[in-house]
């Protein structure tokens, strides 16, 4: 195993330092709660210990940070902001209340094993709330997530070319480890330019090609938590969400397929956990992950709150409810990093490529 990654520090990174370093964030933490009473929601993936990629066949993206990290992190969340459950920020919507000042709303995506082994444990031990947005295809079938086994089969595959046809790809395989990476990194960007249907039958085209197939392929570093486990969260306080069926992009989906993915993965969430608040995060749920119809789709199937993954705060939460701005964690983020991404946002966190702009353009109404 490795230690964190090192990364380039940029002018963000040493403010943040600074300000963490020189004991400014309390006061200004003070100071933007008494101005900006904005809704901070964390996005989280994976917590696991950072394995040497040399070695690791899997998305190392996907590692939002380590456990020793996790824990330090929402021990911070506990002892200086308000944690909340994602439901009662819809409930006090539904009210027109307000949310209190330094309101923060733990959230993860996919549904990996990780988050019951350990994200499930650290929650409970401190009393920290969160949601958890699972795809209730891969918890059905515990089928490896899509992205993650074609990142898995482009760093292990014997072939001598990469030949995706469906993104204009055509290119030798490359020898090392890190070179495979950054080439699976450009295909998981270039595939969601294409319809989610396609990126599918691209993806099973190559396990058969490649004779990798996923269907009943269960690695230990790619595995979906089970329904047992998720009641036993539920039953702890924690909230369940859903992450669609499929993990398919619903802005890519024809209108008939979009409504599958939404109602079928609220029955399974209704079906295996009963009656609970309707939550819902949109797979990939960058700008090019959901619109107006897809939007219109989670409405009309009861969802009471919406989150993307467009890098913000909510300053109104009622005005974007379907469409919730969130903060990404990734693992190179140290703790005063952290602290400071927390207590300023809008100076320390990165934002999002101009693709918003796409989305207010089409008059996405809330």
């Amino acid at each position: 195993m490795v230690t964190q990654e090192a990364k380039a520090t940029g002018i963000r990174e040493r403010l943040g330092e600074l300000c963490y370093n020189t004991g400014l964030l309390n006061p200004l933490q003070k100071m933007r709660a008494w101005w900006q009473k904005d809704l901070r929601i964390l996005a989280y993936h994976r917590i696991m210990p950072v394995p040497d990629p040399a070695h690791y066949d899997f998305d190392m993206e996907l590692i939002s940070t380590t456990p020793e990290e996790f824990r330090e992190q929402m021990t911070l969340v506990k002892e200086r902001y308000r944690p909340m459950r994602l439901s009662d920020v819809a409930a006090a919507i539904n009210a027109g209340d307000a949310l209190p000042p330094d309101a923060v709303v733990v959230t993860f995506d996919d549904g990996y094993d990780d988050n019951y082994r350990i994200a499930y444990p650290i929650l409970k031990e401190l009393g920290v709330p969160a949601t958890f947005f699972i795809s209730t295809g891969h918890i059905d079938s515990g089928r490896p997530y899509a992205y993650d086994w074609l990142v898995h089969m482009i760093l292990l595959a014997d072939t001598p070319r990469l030949q995706l046809p469906e993104l204009g790809i055509d290119v030798p395989m490359p020898a090392t480890r890190d070179e495979r990476r950054a080439l699976a990194t450009h295909v998981l960007d270039s595939m969601k330019e294409i319809s989610a249907l396609e990126q599918t039958a691209m993806t099973r085209r190559l396990e058969g090609e490649w004779n990798m197939p996923s269907e009943h392929a269960r690695p230990e570093d790619c595995r979906p938590m089970t329904w047992d486990q998720l009641r036993e969260m539920r039953s702890a306080g924690l909230e369940i969400g859903s992450h669609g069926v499929n993990h398919w992009m619903l802005s890519k989906l024809p209108r008939e397929e979009l409504e599958r993915e939404v109602f079928d993965s609220r029955n399974a969430l209704l079906r295996e956990l009963g009656p609970m608040p309707l939550l819902m995060s949109y797979p990939v749920g960058s700008n090019r992950a959901f619109d107006k119809q897809v939007i219109e789709v989670t409405r009309d199937a009861g969802f009471d709150l919406a989150c993307s993954y467009i890098s913000g705060t909510n300053l109104q939460p009622a005005n974007n409810r379907y469409s919730l701005y969130r903060i990404a964690v990734e693992r190179y983020y140290g703790k005063a990093w952290f602290a400071a991404l927390l207590t300023m946002p809008g100076i320390i966190g990165y934002q999002t490529p101009a693709r918003l702009a796409a989305i207010e353009e089409a008059g996405i109404s809330q």
